[in-house]
């Protein structure tokens, strides 16, 4: 059961929490045994390094050597980036057998005509392609780009456009076309029977499909589809639909497992554009298209005569060939230029996991903490459990959340061992316990099983709209008035297609101006404007649910657990955030050196440091102002004006 509850300065921090138990259960996972070292990941406390290596981060005086580095780099992303080196040089002895060659300017020429083709200029291509696939320039160029060209060049005969293709291209793109409805059947017979009927109500058509086809698209549209041109499916399909005069319907038709009937609904003229007018356009694009699958069968016809032999994966042929990753027909690809591409593509990423590991490992020590084999273990089960993998007896079943977590979050076992579990056991060992006091546990019962307001809100994006709006809404303050200006000036699109309707609302549901005003109110009253971030809100409150019908006692172990396994993670984030502000680390690769943040001197002896509180300032004032509207009277109001004045009375209402 996961409650709903949790104190609005930590929902503030939660965040913050997953930098810490970031994505990445170990090496002895992987082979199946659940057995793992209970030592500090390796990269974190290796040796300085071999001579020559040079220090790529230090933390707190401790160097991070650029051999580690790689060494991390090589394990976490090996694999991945010699798959793409052995695919280039597959490519690379074909084109040197066939005497061709792609040079960095027919590279730089293809990013340009790509970035013409979408009509965006050179950098902005190369920004969109780093920001929506995370591909770096080089990247898409060396791995992208280069290999479309060369497999492009191999099959250059493949790709030419035929006199028939342009043909059919042109009458596909620029020829008559059929405006027609269409009834999708599974079966023949339920097809014949929809065509019966259609051919008896021919003006019913749309209403038959709507009700009966199966294909949602054009069911939804009463059968509509988009134009039929020739060349653009099935032939059956195209000469059955072109044979129809306006108003005809269709024999059924079948089309893989499907089975069409067609309505024609009358012909389109051809564009007017001429062949000969179009042809270099038209040639383009089907060289692009073909060159796409020839390419494509170019590929894997060199795949299949390619003798690859992985030496990287493969301990035994590792020892006999030292510094070799892949053979490709005999050519060596040696492990320093995968550790090379590794470094270049991955290294800054790398190198932060190091960073974090070294911190916390640090902070280990420092406080003569260990992390032993039971706790791993334990993390695992706990893990496990927590996300509903149990055995029939209950119990953690862990092979099975391993499975999940390499399967569907695409994490190999080994890191998610060193990035996950282990400083998560860590940074629980020097966080220690967190305290669940009484108030936490009844303000968590009242969100999951208290009464919730059940209200309509109006949300507008200015106070002066706001005013205008509540000043209607005072006047005939019902369900059905308030719903309607809902529908007609909420700035919210959920509020506004709902007529204002929102999921119930609960206490401490993290919301806390929100909360007070509905709880505040009463069956069928308004509130005032209440400000909520940015956004403006008239509530009207329509009733309350009733608690449910449990009994703190029959919960109370339920919410102790979910509270504090949300304050540890929250408290966790918060004390790396403070073991990263006081280190000092020089990180090289990005350039950057950080000084050690000063500690809180209000800090007592035996004080971690760590500030007393999460609740800011502003929050804190935040939460003593009088509700909008409310009676409550500031000290410093004039006798004369009684409560809090709304600021929709502070001035008059525009006419």
């Amino acid at each position: 059961m996961r409650f709903e509850w949790i104190d609005r300065g930590y929902v503030r921090e939660i965040g913050a929490a997953a930098a810490i138990v970031a994505v990445g259960v170990g090496w002895r996972l992987l082979t199946g045994s659940l057995e793992a070292e209970a030592t500090p990941p390796r990269a974190a406390a290796a040796p300085a390094g071999t001579p020559g290596s040079k220090p790529v981060a230090i933390v707190n005086g401790v160097e991070i050597t650029s051999d580690q580095l790689a060494a991390d780099c090589l394990g976490r992303y090996g694999a991945v980036v010699l798959e793409t080196l052995v695919n280039r040089r597959i490519i690379e002895q074909s084109c040197q057998q066939h005497g061709l060659a792609v040079s960095p300017q027919d590279v730089s020429g293809e990013i340009d005509a790509m970035a013409r083709r979408f009509s965006v200029p050179r950098d902005k291509w190369l920004e969109m392609i780093q920001q929506e696939r995370g591909i770096t320039p080089k990247q898409y160029a060396d791995d992208i780009v280069w290999p479309m060209l060369a497999l492009r060049s191999l099959a250059r005969g493949a790709v030419e456009p035929a006199a028939e293709e342009l043909q059919q291209a042109y009458e596909n793109r620029f020829g008559p076309a059929v405006k027609a409805r269409i009834i999708v059947s599974r079966t023949r017979p339920e097809a014949d029977a929809l065509r019966k009927q259609a051919l008896e109500a021919p003006d019913e058509f749309g209403a038959i499909a709507r009700q009966r086809s199966v294909d949602v698209g054009s069911a939804s549209a009463n059968g509509w589809v988009q134009p039929i041109r020739l060349h653009s499916g099935d032939p059956l399909f195209d000469r059955a639909a072109f044979a129809l005069q306006p108003g005809q319907i269709s024999d059924v038709v079948q089309v893989a497992d499907q089975f069409i009937v067609i309505k024609c609904e009358g012909h389109l003229p051809p564009a007017g554009a001429t062949l000969e007018e179009v042809r270099s356009q038209l040639a383009e694009e089907l060289r692009e298209r073909k060159s796409r699958q020839a390419s494509s069968e170019v590929f894997k016809k060199l795949q299949d005569t390619t003798t690859v032999d992985n030496v990287l994966n493969d301990p035994a042929k590792a020892a006999a060939r030292p510094g070799v990753a892949a053979l490709v027909n005999g050519q060596p690809i040696s492990v320093d230029d995968v550790k090379e591409v590794c470094l270049d593509r991955y290294g800054r990423e790398v190198l932060e996991i190091l960073i974090t590991r070294t911190l916390v490992d640090q902070a280990l020590k420092k406080q003569q903490h260990g992390v032993t084999q039971a706790d791993l273990d334990a993390e695992i089960a706990r893990a496990a459990t927590q996300m509903g993998f149990t055995k029939a007896d209950g119990s953690a079943d862990e092979a099975a959340w391993l499975a999940r977590v390499t399967r569907e979050e695409k994490v190999p076992l080994r890191h998610y061992m060193d990035d996950v579990v282990w400083p998560s056991v860590a940074l629980k060992k020097l966080v220690g316990s967190v305290p669940v006091s009484q108030e936490d546990l009844d303000k968590a019962f009242a969100a999951t099983f208290g009464p919730r307001g059940r209200c309509r809100i109006i949300v507008l994006d200015n106070q002066r709209r706001a005013q205008e709006v509540w000043q209607m809404a005072r006047q005939n303050p019902t369900s059905e008035h308030i719903g309607n200006l809902a529908e007609t000036y909420s700035a919210d699109p959920t509020t506004r297609s709902l007529r204002g309707e929102v999921p119930p609302i609960q206490r401490w549901g993290g919301q806390p101006t929100l909360e007070r005003e509905v709880f505040a109110l009463k069956p069928g009253e308004l509130s005032g404007v209440v400000q909520v971030a940015d956004r403006f809100m008239v509530i009207y409150c329509e009733g309350f649910t009733g608690p449910a019908t449990v009994s703190f006692d029959e919960v109370r172990s339920e919410l102790y657990d979910d509270i504090f396994e949300k304050k540890q993670r929250i408290e966790m984030a918060r004390h790396f955030t403070h073991l990263r502000e006081s280190a000092a680390i020089d990180n090289v690769l990005a350039g950057t050196s950080q000084s050690p943040a000063a500690v809180s001197r209000a800090a007592g002896p035996g004080s971690s440091g760590l500030p007393g509180s999460t609740l800011s300032k502003a929050e804190a004032a935040d939460l003593a102002k009088p509700r909008m509207g409310s009676m409550k009277v500031p000290p410093a109001a004039p006798a004369a004006r009684q409560g809090v004045v709304p600021a929709s009375l502070e001035m008059p209402l525009p006419r």
